[in-house]
């Protein structure tokens, strides 16, 4: 936690100026108490539901603050296989990894499937088939999602606008069910 004692700036009681005396500037500081304590609140919020915390990696791939997140169970959104080798490097668990977002190589992918992530979220048929050959391939079945375009505009800034037809993410929904009837007839998909 960040904290003033006169005109001193605190982080978990660590004075900041020391830390830039020793190390320079920019100094990056954590709270990791912070941290925590929000991952807390999130699954204290969920008790009793299934449900699944994963933290988005691209937010901050500080490995301190991935392991920190890992030793408490969480799980991790991927959108890279970088992102995937820094969650591994920092201890997190594989099978709590979702790969999310759009244009995953096919070498991602196998890395992925290698490693033995939890999901994936799917923004195409094409990356449904794709990732159905390459889990074939290596003989497993991989889980999956589709991320359904739904044609609703947020109201936001259009640089980060995602949820229109227009949009490069996401399924449209109005072939989403037929893409989810291919996806049913893939076998190395669940």
């Amino acid at each position: 936690m960040f904290s003033y004692s006169g005109n001193d700036l605190y982080c978990d009681g660590v004075p900041l100026a020391d830390i830039a005396r020793r190390v320079g500037t920019p100094a990056y500081v954590y709270s990791s108490r912070l941290i925590l304590e929000n991952y807390r609140a999130y699954a204290e919020a969920f008790a009793g539901l299934g449900h699944s915390i994963c933290y988005a990696v691209k937010a901050n791939s500080n490995l301190a603050i991935l392991a920190a997140l890992a030793r408490t169970g969480a799980g991790f959104d991927i959108v890279s296989g970088g992102e995937l080798f820094r969650v591994l490097q920092a201890g997190g668990d594989p099978a709590k990894v979702v790969f999310s977002g759009v244009g995953k190589t096919a070498e991602e992918i196998e890395y992925a499937l290698e490693n033995g992530i939890g999901a994936f979220n799917c923004e195409s048929g094409q990356e449904l088939a794709l990732l159905d050959s390459l889990a074939a391939r290596r003989g497993v079945v991989a889980r999956f999602s589709m991320r359904v375009n739904p044609d609703v505009d947020a109201a936001t800034h259009p640089y980060i606008s995602t949820g229109l037809k227009e949009n490069k993410f996401g399924i449209d929904i109005a072939a989403a069910e037929a893409v989810y009837d291919q996806a049913r007839g893939f076998r190395n998909l669940e």
